[in-house]
């Protein structure tokens, strides 16, 4: 139970660090990650808020703290790299949609960026499949009650 916590937190952090990080850091390190480049279909491929500076602060805050938790730095950095991997293709698939990248699109902001540093922990042997759709399922609606009240309380730019 604790380390399913403790994935729960991880998962948090690797959201909520790029947050906290552009905040800190303002346009220092915000080079975007799709270098500002275009699909094919003329949209952005990602889109300019997906930053290598959050890449950075996501992934070190799971490593860190998995360092000092116990699964260990590797764990961890792999952790934050699948959930903010999961966060590009959510991204990916919203500018094919049309979307903006402020748009919210439940499930799909969701599910891609816990899902896949789930399924990495169900293979270190960490947690069952069982425990891995439960994280998935409490963080995705969590996000989903917790997002607005942040954007409400202007901590996030956007409210999901």
């Amino acid at each position: 139970m604790l380390i399913s916590l403790e994935l729960f937190v991880m998962l948090v952090l690797a959201n909520g660090a790029p947050v906290v990080a552009a905040k800190v850091f303002r346009q220092r390190w915000s080079a975007p990650v799709d270098a500002g480049l275009n699909w094919f279909d003329g949209r952005p491929l990602l889109g300019k808020s997906k930053t290598w500076r959050g890449i950075a602060s996501g992934t070190l805050s799971c490593a860190l703290f998995a360092l000092a938790t116990g699964p260990g730095f590797v764990f961890g950095l792999l952790f934050g790299l699948l959930a903010l991997a999961g966060d590009l293709v959510s991204s990916f698939i919203k500018r094919r949609l049309g979307l903006n990248p402020s748009a919210r699109m439940s499930w799909l902001d969701q599910v891609p960026e816990s899902a896949l540093p789930a399924l990495l922990a169900v293979g270190w042997g960490l947690i069952g499949g069982w425990a891995a759709l439960v994280i998935v399922v409490v963080f995705t609606l969590a996000n989903m009650w917790i997002s607005p009240l942040l954007y409400r309380l202007g901590i996030r730019r956007q409210p999901h």
